[in-house]
């Protein structure tokens, strides 16, 4: 089958033919129907070594497919199935993988379990192996191709802001650092989940523009103003609320720096950045967190919200043999929200 796989340190990605996988007892095998590209897949190209990742390895973690092939002991899923893949597998067994927080699994790391496109061969291929039919979720009649971001764009973004939730409450504000793959959806997701002012940040004056179209009430460039900004349209509190989906330097400082009195910071983005917390540091009582991708129950509440129509993803399609050349385009910043493989 062809893959698209990162090979070796300071490669660009590349397609390439594999041996076709077989699924082993209990394991299921898709046909990927689409898959999405990620900045973080670029991390993993920039420090694999760093990370224990073996190479070479085909990429991404954001796939859905139809089932093709079943191996032993597998229940409950029938050939051509239309399903969503559950990204971040675990042991299934510790205390948080039996409440579905596999994105939290106490024994992963031990245990060398890796998820798909971030350690195990990944869905930007023509089929995917996956390890357990519990990290599949049916997608039913749900689109594919607008489908599949929500399996980290929409699901990352979602368990964050659902953490926040207490915080935002009429009269309140939600900063939004990043209105790109993640950040539009995220936009989206507190309006429909919040009566919150929306502020979003971005240094592209195109994804300001996507933000205010999937429905953020101010759009502020990100920049040396931007605090003062914020400031200025909180009447100078802060917001309640700070939602950092890059997670550079610059931008977890302006995270922190906008957050209000007992704000709730979410770091997500995996940019590098820090946080500086501390007496004068940030404001009193603001938390700051670094969430991490979402659990399975999660996955199916962002699916939930797609099929009631409060979700509108964009996305920019390419084939399989394009998808070099989407990485590129992402790399340049110049995909407005996010770039979809479709392998046929």
């Amino acid at each position: 089958m062809r893959a698209v796989q990162f090979r070796e340190v300071g490669s660009q990605p590349e397609v390439v033919e594999v041996p076709d996988p077989e699924p082993g007892p209990g394991q299921v095998l898709l046909k990927v129907t689409a898959a999405g590209v990620c900045h973080s897949d670029f991390v993993v190209m920039q420090s694999s070594a760093e990370l224990g990742i073996g190479l070479p390895l085909t990429l991404g973690h954001e796939g859905v497919g139809t089932v093709a092939a079943l191996g032993a002991g597998v229940t409950g899923l029938t050939a051509g199935e239309s399903v969503a893949v559950y990204g971040p597998w675990g042991c299934g067994t510790c205390p948080e993988c039996a409440q579905g927080k596999e994105n939290y699994c106490r024994r992963a790391a031990a245990l060398g379990i890796r998820p798909p496109g971030l350690g195990a061969p990944g869905a930007i291929a023509e089929y995917l192996l996956v390890d357990a039919p519990r990290h599949l979720v049916p997608l039913g009649d749900l689109d594919p191709v607008r489908t599949v971001p929500l399996t980290d764009a929409g699901l990352t973004p979602y368990h964050a802001i659902k953490g926040a939730l207490p915080r935002l409450v009429p009269g309140a504000t939600a900063v939004v650092i990043g209105a790109g793959g993640l950040g539009h959806v995220g936009i989206q997701l507190l309006r429909a989940l919040t009566p919150a002012r929306v502020i979003a940040l971005d240094v592209s004056p195109d994804k300001l523009a996507l933000a205010k179209e999937v429905g953020a009430h101010e759009a502020v460039m990100s920049d040396g103003k931007a605090v003062a900004r914020v400031r200025e349209v909180t009447g100078g509190f802060g917001a309640q609320a700070v939602f950092d989906f890059v997670g550079a330097p610059p931008t977890t400082a302006i995270a922190t720096a906008v957050a209000s009195t007992e704000a709730d910071v979410a770091i997500v983005g995996i940019g590098g950045g820090t946080a500086t917390v501390g007496f004068g540091a940030i404001a009193y009582d603001a938390s700051v967190r670094s969430p991490y991708w979402g659990s399975r129950s999660e996955l199916v509440e962002v699916l939930d919200l797609a099929r009631a129509g409060m979700l509108d993803v964009h996305v920019e399609t390419y084939s399989l043999d394009e998808a070099p050349i989407a990485y590129q385009r992402l790399h340049e910043g110049k995909i407005d929200g996010r770039a979809v493989i479709i392998p046929d």
